[in-house]
């Protein structure tokens, strides 16, 4: 009744917006003298005939072409370049006319049934979100479909799907989760610590030896080419869990220019029929001996695999034969190689989420005193749990009746003889099941505050409601709005914002696709997992940078600092930067570098190429839509792809121009290419170029360029210059971008005047980009459903 209601009201207030014949009349003066010649009933350029296109406020493919030719008419790509321009008034006129009916229009559809249609919960927020719950840590992210992404964000709810398949694995990984918490709840937790020295790491065993060197009472290892060296068969763990792993007093043996020596931590079955390893971390030894820690979940029966992994230093050789590694007879570090030495490796069981009280108390909440679980086991004593245990899990109080199905179920398993816990096991899991757990719960209208701390909570931890934001909900005092902007900063001043930093960057600059492609090493002989894996953690450390000390979106295209490493510092030649060796990732002072900023970091250049060659075309599509917010339309039907020379002996410039010679594409190419010839000056790894191979014909770069809005640049240093000054234009983009990735949704045609309002409040505060987010937050893009 609601929704036919809701419909009804929608209608009828479009009934009283302007007639379709009103309008276009209106309309026909501009659209006769700049439009009909191509997008007329016989020309219909673009399969647009402006003749027939009615204009029906109830028509949801209606309004989006009507919203298309107003952004395409303000943006100035049409009338094209060629045509006659309109006149100043003629341009307002138009657009004011057309504005008005399609913001209306679209505001009674948002009025009357939201812009947010069906969110679920992503499978990284479900498992954080039962993770919070049950205070536990097994993964479970991996035990559901992956989630879908065509614009960017896995949040979105247009693109979400919820199948049967879907629920079969939900149900799955609740099992997998509740029997991990009543294990840990009612049996003894496993405790393993050990210390493995040298004489445990060099074991040989039968078979083929890929492990470290001994020398000295130390483990030695070192670059070999071999799979799998480095392996150490006695670290093997005895269950699937969280570890501890430190490597004690490791040192540095002939280091590099920098002082270091990189290696990579890992593990896994370490063997052909079982090739897949998972990083622990990335080791960065000095000639000062430190202690490494490192945190990681290892599956049962796995070992480590630990190895100089610097693609810039000589491997060493062998020593055998048939797959085999002997250091007999050999003198390896006075032969010049790089080698990491250690005293000896500890590998301890953790619970990082939660102890077994924490557990207990999460499943037994008020039944547990001084750690011990004391139950008179009452079917009203489990309906309580349950009760208490759905409320958390749906972030708001139970209406009558909402729980009295799960309360049922348990119950009804209780008389069937089970034991109270495996009822309420039962229980548990009917409620991580529903969709008041697995969905976003979100009226139509501006959001109740118990929303609006689900939407804020799932946006800056990727899980539910802590107890101070339920409170604050509880109250109504939430939506105030300097409470809000008070949780804003405590929500991001916690460690778990860390979460968003991770899920929130990974998506927007699509470093997710970083292992998408390999690059060529033979051509990129210098590309490892070292430097892969720094590449993301140096962009993720940089928006972190940016959102904790509130500094300008002007960053995104030039900043004065970088975060940066030994191994990134040498990847860029910025010798000037001061990297202290064996301090990790750290804020660095740049010197003017064209190397400043998110755009020109090797993350991004790495996701925008395609591991052999780049592309103008990929590069500038991604700026244009990441960073500068230039909406870039498909490419007409039958039109080629433009292949890059891999040679490099025709430049991608001069193969683009005879593309673009094309009317069809000239236009979009004009927006497109710019950005994209910018980053020519970058390989498909992030390293600077001149040429485009080696050799002495090979075609040279050409970084040089026009703006979508005729302002010439020279390189790439020069193309910063512009869009640094264009500080409102980066912001306006970053907010969408924020606001699509916490709503589950893009913001609308009808919201521009809010994205103003958010940009105009940021600019109060040189567009910082925490003040940028709060904006954000204190939107009615936000605060409605």
């Amino acid at each position: 009744m609601l929704s036919a209601a809701l419909s009804l009201g929608f209608l009828l207030n479009l009934l009283a917006a302007p007639t379709n014949e009103d309008l276009i009349r209106k309309m026909d003066g501009f659209l006769s003298q700049h439009c009909y010649e191509c997008h007329d009933d016989l020309t219909a350029e673009a399969d647009l005939d402006l003749t027939s296109l009615d204009f029906d406020p109830a028509s949801p493919s209606s309004l989006s072409q009507w919203e298309l030719i107003f952004q395409r008419v303000e943006d100035g790509e049409m009338p094209p370049k060629k045509k006659k321009a309109p006149g100043p008034g003629e341009l307002k006129s138009f657009l004011k006319t057309l504005e008005s009916p399609l913001i209306a229009a679209d505001r009674e559809f948002l009025k009357a049934y939201g812009r947010v249609h069906g969110r679920r919960l992503t499978r990284v927020e479900y498992e954080h979100a039962v993770h919070d719950l049950l205070k536990i840590d097994v993964p479970l992210a991996s035990e559901l479909p992956a989630d879908e992404v065509v614009h960017g964000f896995e949040t979105e709810a247009d693109q979400q799907q919820l199948s049967h398949f879907h629920l079969d694995k939900y149900l799955s990984a609740a099992n997998l989760a509740l029997d991990y918490a009543f294990s840990r709840a009612h049996e003894d937790e496993s405790v393993f610590e050990e210390i493995f020295r040298a004489k445990e790491l060099t074991h040989r065993t039968r078979g083929n030896y890929r492990g470290p060197d001994s020398r000295d009472g130390k483990t030695v290892t070192w670059r070999l080419r071999l799979q799998f060296f480095g392996r150490m068969p006695k670290t093997s763990v005895p269950e699937s869990g969280w570890y501890e792993v430190a490597i004690n007093k490791l040192k540095a043996i002939n280091p590099g220019a920098d002082g270091t020596v990189w290696g990579s931590l890992r593990s896994g079955a370490c063997a052909s029929n079982e090739p897949i390893l998972f990083p622990l971390g990335i080791v960065e030894a000095t000639a000062q001996p430190s202690t490494q820690v490192f945190r990681g979940y290892i599956r049962e029966g796995h070992m480590l695999e630990f190895k100089v992994d610097d693609a810039t230093e000589k491997p060493a050789p062998s020593g055998a034969t048939g797959g085999n590694v002997s250091f007999e007879g050999r003198d390896l570090k006075a032969d010049g190689f790089a080698g990491i030495e250690f005293d000896s490796i500890t590998i301890k069981r953790i619970y990082p989420n939660g102890s077994r009280w924490q557990v207990r108390n999460s499943l037994y909440p008020g039944l547990v005193k001084e750690g011990k679980l004391e139950t008179k086991k009452t079917p009203e004593e489990l309906a309580g749990l349950i009760e208490n245990f759905a409320s958390r899990a749906f972030r708001r109080p139970l209406t009558e009746g909402v729980i009295d199905p799960y309360i049922s179920l348990a119950t009804q398993q209780l008389k069937k003889g089970r034991s109270f816990a495996q009822a309420l096991k039962i229980g548990y899991r009917a409620v991580l099941c529903s969709p008041r757990f697995l969905s976003f719960v979100e009226p139509v209208g501006k959001l109740d505050d118990y929303a609006l701390a689900s939407r804020l909570s799932f946006m800056l931890w990727s899980s539910i409601p802590d107890r101070e934001l339920v409170q604050l909900a509880e109250s109504g005092r939430l939506s105030d709005p300097k409470i809000l902007k008070a949780q804003v900063n405590r929500l991001l001043d916690d460690p778990k914002s860390e979460r968003f930093i991770e899920h929130f960057t990974d998506q927007w600059l699509n470093l997710k696709q970083i292992d998408f492609t390999t690059p060529d090493p033979r051509r990129f002989a210098t590309f490892d997992t070292v430097l892969k894996e720094s590449m993301v953690a140096e962009t993720r450390g940089f928006v972190s940078e940016m959102i904790h000390r509130n500094l300008s979106v002007r960053n995104f295209i030039d900043s004065d600092f970088g975060m940066l490493n030994g191994r990134l510092k040498a990847h860029y030649g910025i010798n000037a930067a001061k990297v202290k060796p064996g301090a990790g990732l750290q804020k660095v002072s740049l010197p003017e570098n064209a190397r400043s900023g998110i755009v020109t970091q090797a993350s991004v250049l790495k996701v925008t190429a395609d591991g052999s060659v780049t592309s103008p075309i990929l590069r500038g599509v991604w700026v244009n839509e990441r960073i500068l917010g230039l909406k870039t339309p498909p490419p007409p039907p039958n039109v080629p792809a433009v292949e890059p020379d891999i040679r490099g002996a025709v430049s991608i410039r001069d193969q683009l121009a005879k593309h673009s010679s094309d009317e069809s594409c000239a236009a979009c190419h004009a927006k497109i290419d710019p950005a994209g010839f910018a980053l020519e000056s970058f390989d498909p790894i992030g390293s600077w170029r001149t040429a485009y191979g080696n050799k002495k014909d090979s075609a040279k770069v050409d970084a040089s360029g026009v703006t979508p809005d005729g302002v010439p640049f020279k390189g790439v240093a020069n193309w910063k210059q512009i869009y640094a000054e264009r500080p409102e234009m980066l912001a306006h983009t970053f907010a969408k971008h924020l606001l699509a990735y916490g709503t589950g949704a893009y913001p609308r045609f009808s919201d521009d005047s809010y994205l103003n309002d958010i940009v105009d409040t940021a600019s109060k505060d040189n567009y910082g980009l925490r003040t940028l987010l709060q904006a954000c937050v204190a939107s009615p893009i936000f605060q409605t459903k």
